[in-house]
Parts: structure tokens; C-alpha cells; sequence
């Protein structure tokens, strides 16, 4: 059934995945303020040249945009790239077209966690949304409990081996059993809520996809969807 799928494809022209991949990336484009500017990349290496963290990528930042462009954006969010920025905006201050990098690996890492499609073993990924639900659960950040609920989803024995740093912490004050929870948490809980329930109904951007790759891509253009049926 794949192979008839794959066969059925033209050469030049998108999966049905990468599509739907290709919609989702350019609504979060949309929503970047000069987000539009990713169609000026020039492929001049920059942004690669600039990154004090691009020694441990597997792909590199200038190589983000040519993989977009190639119709890789699955490659891209299964990367550890978009995990290990440090956001340091290097990237998005020397870029000469003016392109915010850091914001559009932002972006990325938000489909990848809406979506659930990147590499489930990537530790920072689990902690990204580890801390959420912290911040969700008691309205600011408990140390010991991120950590907890990390190293146990993560690597469970290494938390035998955290245990004299932890103690020393502790022992300092630079480490606390709990921290507690703000005042007035159920009003935030509904505050999270309400702007959650908002950008579920708010409308997406559309994309009248060429369904082609190559540098022919960056001419799609994003179309806001309608309200309603009849607008």
C-alpha cells in the first residue's frame, strides 16, 4: 500500500504528510511578526556560522530553511536541532535578509509538541512540556518536582545518582522541597484555559499549497479561513 502511495506520487510533488506538515509550519510563520521574511534566505550560511551550539546539530540553521524548501519538514522536527538553540538570537541579528530564526525554531518546537511527532527520546523535549504542567499545576516553577517527573520519564536510575548533588543543594539553599503554589491559582488555571479555548477557536491560516518543492515554494501564499461556512 505505501510502495502504491509512493508510486502515485510525481516527481517534484508533496506527500499528503508533508503537506499538511508544510500548512501547520507557514499558519505558525504567519503568526511571527515579519515571519514572511523566510522567503528571503539566500542559503549564506550565517545563521550556521553564528550558532554557539551548531557543533551538536544534525542539522544545521541554514540548513532549516533548504530542508523546508526541499520538502523536509519531517527530517526537521524529528531533528534535535530545533531542542538544542540556545536562544542566543545570534542567528536572527546577523541574518542579512532579516529573518528571526530563533522564532521560527520556536515555532517548530511548538509543532513538534502539538503534534507529537518529534523524536520521543529527545530529553528536552519531555522537559519542555514536563514544565508546563508544573507551571499549569501550581502557578510557578517547582525545581524538585520538574525534576522528579523528568529524570522518572526520562532516565529513572540517574536520579540515585542525583541524589548527593541534590542533598548538597538542599543543605546550601539553593534547593528547596517545595516551593508551593501562588495565590489565587484557580484564577489562573481559567485565565490558561480561556486563552487555550481562544486559540483552538481562533482561525488558522490556510495555505493554497503549490504541493511542489523547490525554491518554487516560497510563492505560496497563506489565506485566512473563513469563520463560518457561509462567510
Amino acid at each position: 500500500m505505501a510502495a502504491a502511495r509512493a508510486a502515485s506520487i510525481r516527481p517534484g510533488q508533496l506527500p499528503a504528510r508533508e503537506s499538511e506538515l508544510r500548512a501547520a509550519f507557514l499558519a505558525e510563520v504567519d503568526r511571527i511578526p515579519g515571519g514572511d521574511r523566510l522567503r528571503r534566505c539566500i542559503q549564506c550560511g550565517t545563521c550556521s556560522g553564528s550558532c554557539p551550539v551548531s557543533y551538536a546539530m544534525d542539522v544545521q540553521p541554514r540548513q532549516l530553511v533548504a530542508h523546508f524548501r526541499a520538502g523536509g519538514l519531517d527530517t526537521i522536527l524529528h531533528s534535535r536541532t530545533i531542542w538544542l538553540c540556545a536562544s542566543c538570537y545570534a542567528c536572527t541579528v546577523r541574518c542579512p535578509a532579516g529573518i528571526k530564526v530563533t522564532e521560527l525554531i520556536y515555532g517548530l518546537r511548538r509543532m513538534a509538541l502539538d503534534r507529537r511527532v518529534h523524536d520521543p527520546s529527545q530529553p528536552v523535549a519531555v522537559l519542555a512540556r514536563e514544565f508546563v504542567r508544573v507551571i499549569k499545576g501550581r502557578g510557578r516553577n517547582d525545581e524538585m518536582r520538574l525534576m522528579l517527573r523528568y529524570c522518572l520519564r526520562v532516565a529513572p536510575f540517574r536520579l540515585l545518582g542525583l541524589i548527593p548533588v541534590g542533598w548538597r543543594m538542599l543543605r546550601a539553599g539553593r534547593l528547596s522541597w517545595s516551593t508551593g503554589r501562588v495565590k489565587g491559582l484557580a484564577g489562573l488555571r481559567r485565565l490558561i484555559a480561556k486563552a487555550e479555548a481562544m486559540d483552538q477557536a481562533a482561525p488558522r491560516a490556510q495555505v493554497e499549497a503549490m504541493g511542489t518543492v523547490g525554491y518554487g515554494v516560497v510563492a505560496e501564499r497563506p489565506v485566512v479561513a473563513a469563520r463560518s461556512a457561509g462567510a
